[in-house]
């Protein structure tokens, strides 16, 4: 037991290096940050086990668990209560929205008024939508004019990745009530709908830059998902372990383009000249290298404000916390929560961001 226990030791530490080490590098040990709640429950119980028996082996479990403190409170957060709210703060909202249901993957025809009615009762201020689906054509979703219409954040921030038919495009979009005085991009040159886009605006008399990101997804196939649902079931073997190779190949493909994503986006931020809110579908989780990076000097709202273990994927694997709201030092956020409904695979998180005082 004591060496089983040095082995998960010794995994709980390769997690905790993996933020500051680019898969670009060294891919494997961005799968030990992923599996980072794993290795500490496993630790947790050898404490315990220990303990019970009143060995003093429990400590090294222990210090390895303190170890990764900083790392530990990206996942949870202990706190209660909540704080005013001025009509001087700015409510902002992250959501991938799963293209508002369009392939009616939750199975459910009121799906996407559902949605839109969700969003419009938030009525953020800001609102940073990943995966956003947006038609031209008659009687069909159009979701840009229908937001505008239903929310007090009527200035808008398209940028699309695909259009099919002329008419029908998917992307990513941010919705504000304040005006908005610049718009721009980052491309991350890939096929697939992830991009970030930054929109600046004018609160009060401060510019404000607004990025809100959609990094690269593991896109598991339909029959990687089935094969993770039947895990348990009679397969054979030769099939369990093709299934395996491809899901590991995926998960690796994500982290390398992840890790060049979030270097692309890090040094953009590092060469703004304004206050930033950063939002996102990072795909990736506190214990990753995508994640420390884009953070840099920035502060987490769900650090500073939320509560419990936060979990923002509501997906079959891994529900973890993916989707975040991150900002400079000119604010302090306030009420960080998720909505709990959703019909996507993700929750929509909210908080609300008020100007930091001067250190006195």
């Amino acid at each position: 037991m004591l060496w089983f226990n040095y082995a998960i030791i010794v995994c709980l530490i390769l997690s905790l290096t993996a933020p500051y080490i680019s898969p670009n590098s060294f891919w494997i040990i961005a799968f030990f940050g992923l599996a980072y709640p794993i290795w500490l429950l496993l630790n947790l119980i050898f404490t315990v086990y220990w303990a019970m028996q009143m060995r003093w082996q429990l400590v090294f479990s222990l210090l390895t668990i303190l170890l990764g403190f900083n790392t530990l409170t990206g996942y949870v957060q202990l706190r209660w209560g909540h704080s005013a709210v001025s009509n001087k703060d700015i409510k902002v909202m992250s959501y991938n929205s799963m293209l508002f249901d369009l392939y009616n993957w939750s199975k459910n025809a009121q799906s996407r008024n559902l949605i839109l009615n969700m969003l419009a009762e938030e009525n953020p201020d800001i609102l940073c939508l990943q995966e956003f689906y947006n038609s031209d054509a008659v009687n069909d979703f159009h979701n840009s004019d229908t937001l505008v219409h239903m929310l007090n954040a009527k200035n808008m921030h398209c940028e699309y990745t695909t259009t099919l038919r002329k008419v029908d495009h998917w992307g990513i979009a941010t919705f504000t009530r304040f005006p908005v005085v610049r718009k721009g991009k980052i491309d991350f040159n890939v096929r697939s709908n992830n991009i970030c886009i930054y929109t600046d605006v004018l609160i009060a008399k401060d510019t404000v830059r607004i990025y809100n990101m959609h990094l690269q997804s593991i896109s598991f196939s339909k029959s990687d998902y089935k094969f993770m649902e039947a895990v348990n079931t009679q397969a054979e073997a030769d099939d369990e372990v093709e299934h395996s190779k491809s899901i590991l190949r995926r998960i690796k493909r994500a982290f390398i383009k992840r890790a060049t994503q979030a270097d692309a986006v890090a040094d953009h931020i590092k060469q703004c000249p304004y206050p930033v809110i950063v939002c996102g579908d990072f795909n990736d989780t506190p214990a990753s290298y995508a994640y420390r990076t884009i953070l840099g000097d920035l502060k987490d709202s769900f650090r500073e404000s939320g509560s419990g273990f936060e979990q923002t994927y509501a997906g079959k694997f891994p529900r973890f916390r993916i989707d975040y709201i991150l900002h400079g030092p000119q604010y302090e956020a306030i009420n960080y929560h998720k909505v709990s409904e959703t019909l996507t695979d993700h929750f929509p998180i909210v908080c609300y961001l008020r100007k930091a005082q001067p250190a006195p």
